[in-house]
């Protein structure tokens, strides 16, 4: 069964760092694509970053390109998201998504939409005061 399940959100001060892991189970971690995504009160849905295990290409949202970088340790079957200068407009809860991409998927679009996903965490809170 495929499983992931998020960890390290917290409550910050705007313009300081957090790390989210992201650990994956029962599947095979190579094959996988990890994105993470975020819900904000009152906002769309949001995917912010991804990464294809099968080649290391990453992908990002505007919102959080610069700031955001996401990792992958294949040894440890982990993901992380790194996010610096954090931004009180990045509050939400954080989702971390395993999903197996066609070979042809390498554009951001297939990455950082749900479709693609087929499992997910439970989420946690990230929380920026200004």
């Amino acid at each position: 069964e495929v499983h992931v399940a998020e960890s390290g959100g917290g409550l910050v001060q705007a313009g300081e760092s957090l790390r989210l892991s992201c650990a994956a189970s029962g599947f095979s971690f190579d094959d996988y694509a990890i994105g993470w995504f975020r819900q904000a009160p009152g906002k769309e849905f949001e995917g912010i970053s991804s990464i294809n295990n099968r080649n290391g290409n990453t992908y990002y949202a505007n919102s959080v390109k610069g700031r955001f970088t996401i990792s992958s340790d294949g040894a440890k079957n982990m993901v992380y998201l790194q996010m610096d200068s954090l931004k009180p407009e990045d509050t939400a809860v954080y989702f971390c998504a395993a999903g197996r991409p066609f070979e042809y998927y390498t554009d951001a679009i297939y990455f950082l939409k749900k479709l693609m996903y087929e499992s997910w965490g439970q989420g946690t809170q990230v929380t920026v005061s200004s």
